[in-house]
């Protein structure tokens, strides 16, 4: 279905309703539902294959199109040779017994075709205590479209929720693929291609704000590599703010990731008490007094430091904020973590203000930091992607809200969902070392959204890269091996 060269379609992610839509416009363009759901019960069998053959295999089938399809996948499981047995609720299916009667611990393979990810309630009665004797078992389990209990559209659990080692889907994935913990329930997602009309998604689409997943088709024709004729001004000159003598770990963490993330040039501005401390440290990086934001003003006379981070260990306060304003006064494309968003949670609009007014800005807020500076967003029960869209919006700059499930939003509403990295990334300073690639980016010329997207994207592949022991300091180093990829 559609353009297989356009990869901004294929990567783009299709809410339950809206998939609900493209149905209905499926059948108003002539396609009866029951053919959409043959077909899904063609790619459900082609899925498993020669898996099921002499296997004793249950299929549980709900009282939606999720169950339908599950129902016409049956027979052609059968005729591929499984053992196969029916367990329904919800549906009066001959020959098929009722879910209470299922006992996974008779089947090797079980089909969970009980709830796609349309459910926006939680689960109950038989369906629940059916779930939980699953979970409990050894069965390989399928999920049809969404692990039965898994949100779609924000991936939280409703209830009780399968836990399936595989789940396939049909044309699009879906947010509740990829957000926590939902992306936990799928196991390894498929995604199977039914033939849908181009036109059907299209218009069920038309008017919604874009989401991808994240993935590097998205964004590498933005990136800048190095060329035979350049030089390292052509790449930006970084620069990144530190703290006193007792906190210079994680701004030179920072600035070492930028350098390694493309920037020509990187330079960390530290205030006198911690020029010895930096200097014992430093090689690539470059360091220069800085003691407060009229020195930082008088710094920024030179045009060519064109991208800063500002806020790793740099402490919490008017110093921070005064800072924040004189680079966006200034023009520069601009990083803000950690201590310089929490500087500005009594008095954000001031911030937001000058975002808007620059147009070239990243934060990059953990959740905790996300509720110091958007309260009213973080309190609201939306999706996360809709509260990091709302916080875009606001705040005139791009927004990447951190976490195992990273949501980069744009204000102009685009937005996409991180898949990459491991549990490992959760370690002290990780999210230092991001806020540096980003800034390699920006410094570039990457612009702000694609430079967002592209780091986060290389912050968690550097982690699978490494696996299990990771801490902050191995994340720069990995680079290399993660643009070696990319090119």
């Amino acid at each position: 279905m559609g353009n297989p060269n356009d990869v901004h379609d294929t990567l783009r992610l299709v809410g339950p309703r809206t998939m609900t839509i493209a149905d209905r416009n499926a059948v108003r363009m002539g396609i009866p539902i029951d053919v959409l759901v043959s077909r899904a019960a063609q790619a459900i069998a082609a899925h498993l294959g020669d898996r099921v053959r002499g296997r004793r295999v249950a299929v549980l089938a709900g009282p939606g199109n999720n169950g339908a399809d599950g129902v016409a996948a049956a027979d052609l499981l059968r005729s591929a040779g499984a053992d196969l047995h029916g367990f329904a609720s919800g549906r009066d299916e001959p020959g098929w017994e009722p879910l209470s009667a299922f006992a996974p611990a008779s089947f090797d393979l079980v089909v969970d075709a009980l709830f796609g990810g349309g459910l926006s309630r939680d689960l109950s009665g038989e369906v629940a205590e059916a779930v939980r004797l699953l979970n409990a078992s050894s069965c390989h389990v399928l999920a049809v479209d969404l692990p039965s209990g898994v949100d779609g559209k924000t991936g939280v659990e409703r209830g009780v929720t399968v836990h399936a080692d595989e789940t396939l889907t049909f044309v699009r994935l879906r947010p509740g693929h990829l957000l926590m913990p939902g992306r936990e329930r799928c196991g390894t997602v498929s995604v199977a291609d039914i033939d849908m009309p181009e036109a059907a998604l299209r218009e069920a689409l038309s008017g919604q704000s874009p989401m991808w997943r994240n993935d590097p088709a998205l964004w590498m024709p933005s990136l800048r590599m190095p060329d035979a004729a350049g030089h390292k001004f052509d790449r930006g000159h970084a620069i990144v703010l530190g703290g006193g003598a007792s906190r210079t770990g994680a701004a030179r963490m920072t600035a070492m990731a930028a350098l390694r993330a493309c920037a020509g040039l990187v330079t960390l501005l530290s205030p006198g008490s911690a020029m010895l401390v930096n200097a014992s440290h430093l090689t690539a990086v470059m360091l220069r007094r800085c003691e407060d934001a009229d020195q930082l003003a008088a710094i920024l006379d030179d045009e060519r430091l064109n991208a800063a981070v500002l806020g790793p260990g740099f402490g919490i306060g008017a110093k921070a904020r005064d800072c924040a304003l004189a680079l966006l006064k200034a023009g520069r494309s601009v990083v803000l973590d950690a201590d310089a968003l929490t500087s500005f949670q009594e008095a954000p609009e001031a911030l937001f203000e000058a975002l808007t007014h620059n147009g070239d800005g990243v934060l990059t807020p953990h959740a905790g930091e996300f509720a110091r500076l958007f309260p009213d967003i973080a309190a609201d029960g939306g999706a996360k992607y809709e509260k990091a869209r709302a916080a875009a919006r606001r705040a005139g700059a791009v927004v990447v809200l951190k976490g195992a499930d990273t949501v980069v939003a744009a204000p102009d509403g685009r937005a996409v969902i991180n898949a990459t990295g491991t549990p490992w990334l959760a370690t002290a300073g990780s999210g230092d070392v991001l806020g540096g690639i980003i800034l390699g980016q920006l410094a570039s010329g990457v612009p702000r959204f694609e430079a967002a997207c592209a780091g986060v994207w290389m912050h968690g592949r550097a982690a699978e890269i490494h696996g299990p022991g990771l801490i902050a300091e191995d994340l720069p180093g990995l680079l290399p091996a993660v643009l070696r990829e990319l090119v």
